[in-house]
C-alpha cells in the first residue's frame, strides 16, 4: 500500500467514562437512557436538561463529553441550543436526538454544529454505540442515513456559503471530500483510494482545518453544498 503522507495516531477520546448530558423534555426518554447508561462501565450521565436553555447552561457547568440533544423542546429548541454550544468555549460534541421521518430541523441542527443525529426508535444499544463514536472524535454518518437526510434537505437554500473556498484544497483532498460526502467510512475511503486508514484520517484532519469544519458532518454538508455529490449518489 502506497501511503502519500505521514500516518498520525487515531482520534483520542476522553479518559475514563464518557460524560454524557441528556437534553430532552420527555422525562421518560431521559430515564430510559440514564438507566441503560448506568449499566455500562464507559458511559456516565452527569446531568439532565428539560429545555434548551438548561442544556446550554449545564454544558458550561458540567463540561460533558457528549450532549444528547432533542430537537423539539420548549423555549430554546435543540437547534438553537446546539448552535450556542458549538459557538461557545465548551468542547462537548452534540448528537441530535430526533424522529427523522417527521422532523424537518435535522439539517439545521447539523449546520448548527451537531456531530450527528440519532433516531428515537433506534435500539438503545445503537444509541450507546453512537455516543461512544462521537466521544472518540468521529461523527455519526451512516451512508444510508446520510443519503436520506440529503434527499430531504439538500434542495433547500443554504443559510450561508461554504466556510472556505474549495480552491484551498488539493485534488486528493477533493477526492476524499467526495467520498466523505457519499457517506463512506475512513476504512472505505482508504480501500477506494488505495491508502491506509491512518492516511485517510490525515486527509480528514486537513479538510477539517482548511474548510473550517467542526467535524465530519460539516464536511458532508460542504460536499453537497459545493455540488461535489448529489442526493442520488
Amino acid at each position: 500500500m502506497n501511503d502519500e503522507i505521514a500516518q498520525p495516531s487515531g482520534p483520542v477520546g476522553p479518559v475514563g467514562p464518557v460524560r454524557v448530558l441528556l437534553a430532552d423534555d420527555q422525562p421518560l426518554v431521559r430515564t430510559a437512557l440514564r438507566m441503560v447508561m448506568a449499566e455500562t462501565t464507559d458511559l456516565a450521565v452527569v446531568g439532565e436538561a428539560g429545555t434548551g436553555e438548561e442544556a446550554v447552561r449545564l454544558t458550561a457547568e458540567l463540561a460533558p463529553d457528549v450532549v444528547v440533544m432533542d430537537i423539539r423542546m420548549p423555549g430554546l429548541n435543540g437547534i438553537e441550543a446546539t448552535e450556542r454550544i458549538a459557538a461557545g468555549p465548551a468542547t462537548a460534541h452534540v448528537v441530535v436526538l430526533t424522529t427523522f421521518d417527521d422532523d424537518e430541523y435535522v439539517y439545521g441542527a447539523l449546520r448548527a454544529g451537531a456531530a450527528g443525529f440519532l433516531v428515537k426508535d433506534m435500539a438503545l444499544d445503537d444509541i450507546l454505540a453512537a455516543v461512544r463514536v462521537v466521544a472518540a472524535g468521529d461523527a455519526l454518518i451512516a451512508p444510508g442515513v446520510t443519503r436520506r437526510l440529503i434527499k430531504e434537505f439538500v434542495g433547500r437554500p443554504a443559510s450561508s456559503p461554504p466556510r472556505r473556498p474549495l480552491t484551498a484544497i488539493t485534488d486528493r483532498e477533493r477526492e476524499v471530500l467526495v467520498l466523505v460526502g457519499s457517506g463512506l467510512s475512513n476504512a472505505e475511503i482508504a480501500e477506494r483510494l488505495y491508502i491506509s486508514v491512518a492516511t485517510a484520517k490525515t486527509y480528514l484532519t486537513r479538510l477539517l482545518a482548511k474548510l473550517d469544519a467542526r467535524d465530519r458532518v460539516q464536511l458532508v454538508i460542504i460536499a453537497y453544498e459545493a455540488g461535489l455529490v448529489s442526493a442520488s449518489r
